[in-house]
């Protein structure tokens, strides 16, 4: 399907969706295990830092990966970009889909399944999409440093009853 007539279509699915408000699950929510969105059809000279600019509007973005050519290092004019959030990423597909930026329409739609390329001059630690919440290790940390103290001290407490006993 023509991308342009695609773009024109999930515009009016939220539209309808908007309109009929049925109490039935969202067309996003088939999407809803996956931070991740495409943008293309953007001029060739944006960069990262133009597309942050203009996407972050809708969420904080915690990775993106702009396409280039391999051999001239030219943007291809395309883009996956993730949200912190499925909720930014809905908002960034409801609202940027057939904006026009620098006289070119853009695509914005959702992504189900999209692992990002590693990158040949990293460690192999790419920050992945959507970062699984992290438990604050301060009380468990604490908890363990109390059982070894609380054992030690105990040893060392035994062995000083020990020495009055004798």
């Amino acid at each position: 399907m023509n991308p342009l007539t695609n773009m024109k279509n999930v515009i009016k699915l939220s539209e309808h969706e908007l309109n009929n408000a049925t109490g039935k699950a969202s067309w996003h929510d088939m999407y809803k295990d996956s931070a991740w969105i495409f943008v293309g059809g953007f001029p060739y000279n944006l960069t990262e830092g133009d597309l942050i600019c203009v996407f972050s509007q809708y969420g904080e973005i915690v990775n993106i990966h702009l396409v280039r050519d391999k051999e001239t290092g030219k943007s291809k004019g395309f883009c996956f970009i993730c949200y912190e959030d499925t909720r930014s990423a809905i908002l960034a597909v409801d609202n940027l889909n057939g904006i026009k930026i620098l006289n070119r329409t853009i695509r914005v739609d959702h992504v189900l399944d999209y692992k990002p390329p590693k990158d040949d001059k990293s460690d192999g630690t790419l920050e992945t999409c959507a970062p699984l919440p992290q438990i604050y290790a301060g009380n468990i940390k604490g908890e363990k440093d109390k059982k070894s103290t609380s054992s030690s001290s105990s040893s060392s407490s035994s062995s000083s009853d020990r020495k009055r006993r004798k």
